[in-house]
């Protein structure tokens, strides 16, 4: 069934062309990282379609013109823009850019509360709204989209400029585009957001059934639509590595290789950092050579320097650990188990700062929060604190595999136990 028997009247609808990043994104001004398809499903598709307008998202163009044709068309031809670039996208900023030189009006900026606004742009009205964690709670993608559909209702009928451009150059007459092959973009454009939209919420469904295999063959196919997207390739590598085809090591190496495409040795980006760090773990644990225990330090190190990240300290702190048993120097051992305490601390502080948060119940990732801060705590010889945030973990998790890795992170705890005490 094609898309236009899906949507009959397709056709004489408004379109709506959203600009944004895809997936989880960091904001490396802010340290934040935010999950755009959040965004957009929760609040921008939403609020679109209460309008009756067709949503578009940039992403899903197929780039098969000289220059992106198909990307400049749509810039032109689009009833409505949105531009997202919360986090300083530069593919979003630029898309931007263009739709103000090409359209006197009809276009919305979008940013999330503590992202700054990029360039020229301090002087045009935005609309904001707000991340907790990755993603955006309930309550306020209800309030977001509510007050981004009224926002669109009023700049459909404004014949205000929006655009910088036509504001100081008022004379400036926007070029024209006749009907041919707008169309079938339209639809090719939609077909290919469904198909990829689809694609993602398997994977995502065999994740949450630990069926790993089955998400990795999800992902290779969201990988050929999206070359080089770095949230599939992440997701891609997670996936392979945790399906242990056709065996833990093969797979361990295969994980790496999709994650190389994203240079982890020269990346700013935690998640990135993350994977890489807990593939080479895997692979010391796997194979004991120490150069692949001292490039997980290295991927942990700099993830948790860069923002802070729970998921990156806790695992450096592990990983100093593993180190430290090994030193024959005895300083070099004192200073790894030193080290190790020192990044569960600040590990700690920090999410304890997020707990003391009102809001901090809304957040997506409330339960690796609580397994972080228990692991963390069992490991400083706070037992009852760890046990009582363990509780919580349980009572917030939803599948299987989450508490396989929260065992696995415990008993990892508990064998280095004795090395720890001696050297406390």
């Amino acid at each position: 069934m094609s898309v236009i028997d899906l949507h009959p009247d397709s056709q004489k609808m408004k379109v709506c062309f959203v600009i944004m990043g895809f997936g989880k994104k960091t904001d490396f001004e802010s340290g934040r990282t935010l999950d755009l398809d959040a965004t957009y499903e929760s609040i921008i598709q939403p609020a679109v379609a209460a309008q009756n307008m067709r949503c578009i998202r940039a992403d899903e163009i197929v780039h098969s013109g000289i220059i992106d044709t198909e990307m400049y068309e749509m810039l032109l031809r689009a009833d409505l823009v949105i531009a997202d670039i919360s986090t300083g996208n530069v593919n979003a900023v630029y898309e931007l850019g263009v739709r103000h030189a090409l359209r006197p009006n009809s276009t919305i900026i979008m940013v999330e509360d503590e992202g700054r606004l990029y360039f020229d742009l301090n002087h045009v009205s935005t609309f904001r709204y707000n991340h907790i964690g990755f993603d955006i709670a309930a309550r306020e993608a209800r309030r977001a989209s509510t007050a981004l559909g009224e926002l669109i209702a009023a700049v459909m009928v404004s014949k205000k400029p929006d655009s910088p451009v036509y504001t100081y150059l008022p004379r400036l007459q926007r070029p024209l585009l006749t009907d041919e092959q707008y169309a079938e973009l339209l639809d090719d454009a939609e077909a290919a957001q469904t198909k990829l939209a689809g694609l993602m919420h398997r994977a995502q469904m065999f994740t949450n059934a630990s069926r790993h295999a089955d998400a990795k063959e999800m992902l290779k196919l969201a990988a050929k639509m999206k070359p080089g997207e770095p949230f599939i390739l992440q997701q891609l590598a997670l996936a392979t590595y945790k399906a242990q085809v056709p065996t833990v090591l093969v797979a361990l190496f295969e994980a790496m290789d999709v994650l190389d495409i994203l240079t982890p040795e020269l990346s700013n980006d935690p998640e990135t950092l993350g994977i890489a760090g807990a593939i080479c773990r895997r692979l010391w644990l796997e194979l004991r050579e120490p150069v692949y225990l001292d490039l997980a330090i290295k991927h942990y190190g700099r993830g948790f320097e860069v923002r802070r990240d729970y998921y990156n300290g806790e695992n450096l702190a592990l990983c100093y650990e593993y180190r430290g048993e090994r030193q024959t120097n005895p300083d070099e051992m004192k200073f790894d188990f030193m080290f190790a305490r020192k990044v569960r601390v600040a590990v700690v502080e920090g999410l304890d700062d997020i707990l003391s948060m009102d809001d901090a119940g809304d957040r997506s990732d409330i339960k690796w929060v609580y397994a972080s801060l228990s692991n963390c705590l069992l490991a400083l010889g706070r037992v009852e604190e760890a046990a009582a945030y363990e509780a919580e973990f349980m009572f917030n998790m939803s599948t299987v595999w989450m508490i396989e890795t929260f065992q696995k992170g415990k008993s990892e705890i508990f064998n280095l136990q004795p090395n720890r005490r001696s050297n406390a």
